[in-house]
Order: structure tokens, then C-alpha cells, then sequence
């Protein structure tokens, strides 16, 4: 019974999220509460609630300081060369944005941290694909599953539950996947190309600057492109003494709609029908930037992501340092603080507020048991002639497990009983351990990765839109590495 309501329960909640009868905070909180009480046990999901939250608190102030300390970053100019480099690489050609997009995710994921990597990617493209009028889902499920793959780093997490869970290194794990991560990576490049060209040919040659285009919104004034913040203070999201200038540019020759446009239909909903559909920009020249810090600025970020990768402190602890010191040293008056902390209150209260509506999702599914049965049913349907290749069985749930659990819950819970069902059939342990890395292209998008939320409501994305679209791209993504870990014999 609890195996049904459970798969009944996941299921509500994504077709809600998806047809946009109920905003993700609210189907979070309210059908996990349902469905306690569908179960009898609404007298003890005060319990459940208290406990998810208190497992997912340490996250919510990881995120809270994260957003705090790269958007000040961001205020300061610190990414402002970065920015500038990626548009002259992609010189608005919709296939070198997307590609770009893939590139930059890949880089910064390196720090093993999903909402610092969407937090950069979005504040430097989100303009761009703007200005471009290109589809925001394309950028949503492109950095997303670049942040999949390369979420499987040692210090990204997921390596790690796996060697604790199982008692392996971490080393062992992960060296010998590499080339299989590597194929994967090349898959989400291969990816972004054809979704690039999708969107070249729906938009047409475009261009920026004071060129003029041969379409319908050439006469349109957009404002000049420069960099978005993660919180920028005043009205939409542009701080005081932001100076809006203007250039001519335009969107493409191509139609908005048509059977190749990469929203493909079910990413017609690009997220850009939006109140703020003007560009927010911020200035060159606005008074938040610190140009004779910069170093400064740089040295303290990547001080901070070394002692990140390290693990010198617990992460939460480290963004919450970080955020003090750029804080104290940028803005020096009280005021200016103030100021900052407001310009990005915004998003530290949407995501925080995600993150505790997860944790009752979490909480329930958990507590009720409902995760446990579901694990034992699908492991205990595994025939027993599949015994011999738990390893594929294995890479093969890490899809959609991980994607309806946390890593925690599947590495903790579900790996170790395929590592069990495996070591009975001849497999080693160190299989099992590869092969459940490979559902984490899809686990990025997953709605109770607190990170996602981050990504889609920087980009003003809605959830559902970013979950139709990228689903399949991600577990194809997943499959990609699968399949590259069987050639190589890795798994």
C-alpha cells in the first residue's frame, strides 16, 4: 500500500507542477501532507516535518550566504571580464550562447557546488538569451545537466555517499569513470550544439550592437547588454543609478514559433512572457562596482572554493564567513550593507522558502516509510537472471531513483542493498558504486535539489516548464554515460 501511495504521491506532485495547477512551494507542502494523512499517519507529520528540516536547514543556510556572497560578487564586477568574454565568444550566434552556456556550467561546476554554478551561468547569459529572445529553458536544461555530470566529482557529493556507504575511496570510485563522465560531458556539448542550431534556425542570423536586423522588432530599442545580478537592488532587479542605454538590435528573420524551434512544444513556454520582459541590465559604470578590489574580491572567491573542494569546514559555514568578509570589506558603511543584503533578500527568501517546503516532501516520504517500500519493490522485481549485471540494473535505477529521491536516501538507502544483490551474484561492490553515478545528469533537475530552484528562479523559469523540457535531454544524458561506462568495460 505504501509503495502505491508513494509512486501515486510522486506522481501527483509532478503532473500539478507540470500543468501549473499549483506553484512547486505549495504542491511540495500540501500533497506530502495529504498523503500522510491518506496513509494514517497525520498524527505524526508534525515529526516528519521537523525532521526534514532538520536535515535540510544546513542546505538552506548554504544557499542563503551562497546567493548573499556571489551576488555581492556579482555587484562588485568581479564576473564582469568573465561576462565579457563569453559574449565575445559567442558574438550572438544562438549555437555558440548554448554551447557557451554548456562551457561555463562545466567550468564553475568544478567547485562542486550546484547553486554557485547556476547563480554565475544565469547572471552571465540570462541577458543574452534576453536580448536574443532566446528560449530560457534552453539555458535552464543545458547548465543543469552540464552541472549533472560534473556534480560526480569527489567533492560534488555524490562520489562520496557512495564510498561511505559502501566503505570504498573515493578515488577508486571515480578515476576509472572518468572517461565515461568525459563522453557524458561531450554528450551535453553535442546536446547544446543541435539545441544551438534549433534555435538558430527558429530565430535567424541575429546580431548585436548598433547593427540593425532584417526583422519585425528591428525598430524596438533594447537596452545595452552588460550583466545580471542575482539580486540587483531597486526596481526590476536594476540598482540605483543603473543607466539604461540604448542600441539597436533585434531578435532574427525567423518566425517565433515552428516545428524546429527548440521549444519544441513542450518548451514553448520559454519563461520570457514575463512583467520585467525588459532587459535588466546592470551598468558598466554602477556605483556598487569596487574595480580597486578586485584582486581582493578574486583572491577571497577562490580561497573560498579551494577551502570548499578541501572540505575544511562544513560548506555553510564557509559561504556564511565569506559573505561577512565581502560584506565588511566591499560596503564598509552600515547603510551600504544594508542595501546589499536587501538587493538580494528576494531570492534568499524564494529559495529558502523552497528548500523547507522540500524538506516536508522529503520529510513525509521518508517518515511514513514510503521511500523504503518503494526501494524494496523495485530492487525485489529485479529477475534473477539479471543477477550477473546488477551493474547495468543498477546504472539503469540511478536514473530515475535519483531523481525521485535525494542522494542521500538512494546512496544511503538503495545502494547498498543492489551492492548486496550484486555481491550474491559474483559483482563487485566497486560496480555498483560506478554505476550509480550515472543517473546525476538528470538528479540536477530533480524537485528536491534545492540548487534547481535557484536556477530556474534566477532565470525566471517556471519549474514545470524546465522539468518538461529537460527530463528527457537528462536522462538521455545518463544513458550516454551508461553506455560509454559498458564500452570501456569500467562497469
Amino acid at each position: 500500500m505504501l509503495t502505491i501511495l508513494g509512486f501515486v504521491m510522486i506522481a501527483t506532485f509532478l503532473v500539478l507542477i507540470m500543468m501549473k495547477k499549483m506553484s512547486p512551494m505549495a504542491a511540495l507542502v500540501l500533497i506530502p501532507a495529504l498523503f500522510c494523512i491518506l496513509v494514517g499517519q497525520g498524527a505524526h507529520l508534525g515529526d516528519y516535518v521537523l525532521k526534514g528540516i532538520g536535515d535540510l536547514a544546513p542546505t538552506a543556510a548554504m544557499l542563503m550566504f551562497a546567493i548573499i556572497y556571489f551576488g555581492v560578487m556579482i555587484d562588485v564586477g568581479l564576473f564582469d571580464p568573465i561576462v565579457r568574454g563569453i559574449l565575445k565568444f559567442c558574438k550572438a550566434d544562438p549555437v555558440r550562447v548554448v554551447v557557451g552556456t554548456a562551457l561555463l556550467a562545466a567550468i564553475v561546476s568544478l567547485d562542486g557546488d550546484g547553486s554557485t554554478t547556476f547563480m554565475i551561468t544565469v547572471s552571465a547569459l540570462y541577458p543574452l538569451y534576453k536580448r536574443l529572445k532566446m528560449s530560457l529553458v534552453v539555458m535552464t536544461g543545458v547548465a543543469a545537466t552540464a552541472n549533472g555530470v560534473m556534480n560526480t566529482l569527489p567533492w560534488g557529493g555524490p562520489t562520496a555517499r557512495a564510498a561511505t556507504a559502501l566503505k570504498l575511496d573515493a578515488g577508486d570510485i571515480f578515476v576509472p569513470m572518468i572517461p565515461a563522465l568525459a563522453v557524458g560531458l561531450v554528450a551535453v556539448f553535442a546536446l547544446a550544439y543541435v539545441l544551438g542550431r534549433r534555435e538558430r534556425k527558429r530565430l535567424g542570423v541575429l546580431t548585436l550592437g548598433d547593427t540593425r536586423v532584417v526583422t519585425e522588432a528591428a525598430d524596438e530599442q533594447e537596452t545595452e547588454l552588460v550583466l545580471v545580478g542575482a539580486g540587483a537592488g531597486g526596481k526590476g532587479g536594476v540598482p540605483a543609478g543603473t543607466q539604461r542605454g540604448t542600441a539597436t538590435g533585434g531578435a532574427g528573420t525567423g518566425s517565433d514559433k515552428g516545428p524546429d524551434a527548440a521549444t519544441d512544444s513542450d518548451a514553448a513556454a520559454d519563461s520570457g512572457d514575463h512583467a520585467d520582459d525588459g532587459l535588466q541590465t546592470l551598468d558598466p559604470q554602477r556605483a556598487t562596482l569596487r574595480p580597486k578590489l578586485y584582486w581582493f574580491n578574486a583572491a577571497l572567491t577562490l580561497a573560498l572554493l579551494t577551502l570548499l573542494i578541501l572540505q575544511v569546514m562544513p560548506i555553510p559555514v564557509l559561504f556564511l564567513i565569506g559573505a561577512a568578509l565581502a560584506l565588511t570589506v566591499n560596503f564598509p558603511q552600515m547603510k551600504d550593507q544594508k542595501a546589499r543584503v536587501a538587493a538580494h533578500a528576494e531570492n534568499v527568501l524564494n529559495v529558502s522558502g523552497m528548500v523547507f517546503a522540500a524538506a516536508v516532501f522529503t520529510g513525509v516520504l521518508t517518515g511514513t516509510g514510503m521511500v523504503e517500500h518503494m526501494a524494496r519493490w523495485l530492487v525485489s522485481g529485479i529477475p534473477d537472471a539479471l543477477g550477473p549485471h546488477m551493474g547495468i540494473v543498477t546504472g539503469v535505477l540511478s536514473v530515475p531513483l535519483t531523481y525521485f529521491m535525494s542522494n542521500d536516501g538512494f546512496y544511503f538507502g538503495i545502494v547498498p542493498i543492489l551492492a548486496e544483490a550484486g555481491a550474491a551474484h559474483g559483482v563487485a561492490p566497486i560496480e555498483i558504486a560506478r554505476a550509480s553515478l550515472v543517473g546525476q545528469a538528470l538528479h540536477m533537475s530533480s524537485p528536491l535539489v534545492p540548487a534547481v530552484y535557484v536556477l530556474v528562479g534566477m532565470a525566471k523559469v517556471e519549474f514545470g516548464d524546465h522539468t518538461k523540457f529537460t527530463v528527457k535531454w537528462a536522462a538521455l544524458t545518463s544513458l550516454v554515460v551508461l553506455c560509454a561506462g559498458l564500452l570501456f568495460g569500467i562497469i
